[in-house]
């Protein structure tokens, strides 16, 4: 019998020679996240994300895959969260040529940009770096990386009102990515995930793209290639409260693709991914769960 799997669920004060009082020391809320560019917002949350989505609309060759408030989503299950958006969009003629080099991009496709409030009231925006999907999915100097690159940095300094600051990106190929070879068909392997997260009370389908459809649809050919994005706010958002930046990496994702040799590969980010890239610490209980139950998806789905 197949395995199902279930996703469940400063001010210090500081004693001084000759009774002098010190400065309260400033502390750097700047995110640090490998691979992250972001931008220090100078308007309110609502208005950063209103231009964004707006300039995304605005913009014929883009299409707004789904968009995730993960504060509403939290509220649902009876969890806080700060302000905390992130918008899912894609443009076929930028992307499918990143996944004909490597389908497992695929796993970062559709592009997406995060916008969130910290504790502090600051407001920041974040998006990949096109260094580290090339790094990640050793992509080499795919033509569209820089147009990709100059669309994502606009966008983020056009909401924000201000500059971008980039952060390092040297990260290994396949950094937490986590693969598994199925003995079914391509169409039979996403089949089963699908039902599976369907019929799973806990998650929500958010989306699914067919990135060789969509290639197809602006004259571009790719192998078969697709993604679902799924969640489960119980999970999430406890990430989150850990690190908000975690959101960049949230909702889950699940790619199916067959390469040229005709094999059907599933891949998946592995829960690691939250804390060496978002710096989530004590939440080994979340993690296991969730790797548990991403692993489970992937071996039902490869088993025949």
């Amino acid at each position: 019998m197949k395995f199902l799997a279930v996703l469940f669920l400063t001010f210090t004060f500081v004693a001084c020679d000759d009774d002098e009082t010190k400065e309260p020391e400033t502390i750097d809320t700047n995110p640090i996240v490998v691979g992250m560019n972001y931008v220090k917002s100078t308007e309110s949350f609502d208005d950063t994300y209103a231009v964004l989505k707006a300039s995304l609309e605005a913009n014929e060759n883009i299409k707004i895959v789904a968009e995730v408030d993960h504060m509403a989503n939290a509220a649902s299950v009876g969890l806080e969260l700060n302000p905390t958006k992130i918008i899912f969009f894609g443009n076929p003629n930028l992307g499918t040529p990143l996944m004909q080099v490597n389908q497992q991009a695929g796993l970062d496709l559709p592009q997406r940009i995060l916008v969130y409030q910290n504790d502090n009231e600051e407001v920041f925006v974040g998006y990949n770096s096109t260094v580290y999907l090339a790094n990640r999915h050793t992509l080499g100097d795919v033509a569209t990386l820089t147009t990709i690159a100059t669309a994502l940095k606009n966008l983020s300094e056009n909401a924000s009102m201000a500059d971008i600051t980039e952060q390092t990106s040297d990260v290994i190929a396949d950094y937490n990515v986590t693969t598994v070879l199925s003995d079914q068909t391509f169409d039979a392997t996403y089949a089963d995930i699908r039902s599976v997260i369907d019929g799973n009370e806990n998650l929500t389908i958010v989306a699914e793209l067919d990135h060789q459809a969509n290639a197809a649809n602006v004259g571009l050919e790719l192998l078969p290639t697709k993604v679902i994005i799924f969640g489960n706010p119980n999970l999430g958002t406890m990430l989150m409260q850990k690190s908000q930046t975690s959101a960049l990496d949230l909702p889950q994702k699940i790619l199916v693709y067959e390469n040229t040799d005709g094999e059907v590969k599933i891949a998946f980010n592995n829960p690691e991914l939250f804390v060496s890239r978002h710096g989530v610490i004590n939440s080994d209980a979340t993690l296991e769960i969730v790797l548990a139950a991403l692993q489970g998806l992937a071996d039902n789905a490869s088993e025949e």
